[in-house]
């Protein structure tokens, strides 16, 4: 009964407080000595990219690179003018993207919009330029997810329904943008793939052609990782840092910290490689393991077998 009254009496007070009420006082709690109260939430003056359009830049990349299955249908006679009209819509959606950024970055410095807009054109031409070897390092990425599962029976059902294609042409795309030091983009680009694959690659790692991730989900490559040609990750592999260096401020400083995979290493799943480690070319690392050390060429790291004990009458452990 007591707890019933009580309550009754907290929804009286609030019937009293009407919407209007409620609106002025969270403005004044929200935005009230902003800068003050809520230093790491900036205001920005400069519209800022937007993740919309940024999708719809990756849609116009698949239909370039995967011409007929985003999109429409294409065939030799006509594919010429589906990539050219799709190159002219990139370019006006990622130059926009790009000139946003450049502004965002620059928002303390003096700049002037007409120099900002020429760079960011000169900044989408120069990425343009690179979808041709973004395209042929995806074909290499399909046929090595094709040809280590069984389970796939065409490179069509690989392009469709692979959740590492996904994730492996948002990294291509997004590193190539980084290493164009666009600022943002790469970084929004590569966390769709995330939030949609469960696949976490650093648009900073460096990737070799016949990358393959089988089933994906929960695989992490950090910003400095180097993976080479042909290598093979299964769910939950971690390349991650085993420790980081501060300045005198206390922030973490960016120097390489990732592992280095050489040509044709498998890492199986749930295996954390960590630290500024290389694992030797044709290595194979096993599931549920912790790596720290370097290993040489060829190297099989297993973890310990289980030991069986027979038990009796019942006994346990």
């Amino acid at each position: 009964m007591i707890k019933h009254g009580l309550r009754t009496i907290i929804l009286k007070k609030m019937e009293n407080k009407n919407i209007h009420d409620c609106i002025k006082a969270n403005i004044a709690a929200l935005t009230k000595e902003h800068s003050e109260r809520f230093p790491q939430i900036p205001l920005y003056d400069k519209t800022m990219p937007s993740t919309d359009h940024l999708r719809r830049v990756i849609d116009e990349i698949k239909n370039i690179v995967f011409p007929s299955y985003f999109g429409p249908s294409v065939n030799v006679h006509s594919l010429k003018y589906h990539t050219e009209v799709s190159l002219e819509r990139l370019y006006k959606l990622l130059q926009e993207q790009i000139y946003r950024a450049l502004s965002f970055d620059f928002i303390e410095e003096e700049t002037h919009s007409c120099d900002t807009q020429k760079r960011a054109s000169i900044l989408c031409i120069h990425f343009i330029d690179k979808l041709s070897q973004i395209k042929y390092m995806l074909s290499t990425d399909v046929k090595a997810i094709f040809e280590g599962d069984p389970a796939a029976k065409n490179y069509a059902e690989i392009i469709f329904c692979y959740p590492a294609i996904k994730a492996i042409l948002n990294y291509r795309v997004a590193s190539e943008l980084f290493l164009l030091k666009i600022p943002l983009i790469p970084r929004i680009i590569s966390e769709m793939a995330h939030a949609d694959t469960g696949i976490d690659i650093h648009p900073g790692a460096k990737i070799g052609s016949h990358f393959s991730i089988d089933h994906g989900t929960g695989v992490v490559v950090g910003q400095t990782a180097i993976i080479g040609k042909h290598v093979r990750l299964y769910q939950g592999v971690t390349l991650g840092a085993k420790s980081f260096s501060f300045d005198t401020d206390g922030k973490a400083i960016d120097k390489p910290r990732h592992p280095i995979l050489e040509d044709h290493v498998t890492i199986y799943s749930n295996a954390s490689i960590l630290g500024r480690i290389t694992i030797g070319a044709g290595s194979i690392v096993g599931g549920n393991l912790w790596l720290t050390n370097s290993v040489p060429a060829n190297s099989r790291v297993l973890q310990t077998k289980a030991i069986e004990s027979a038990f009796s009458d019942g006994s346990g452990i």
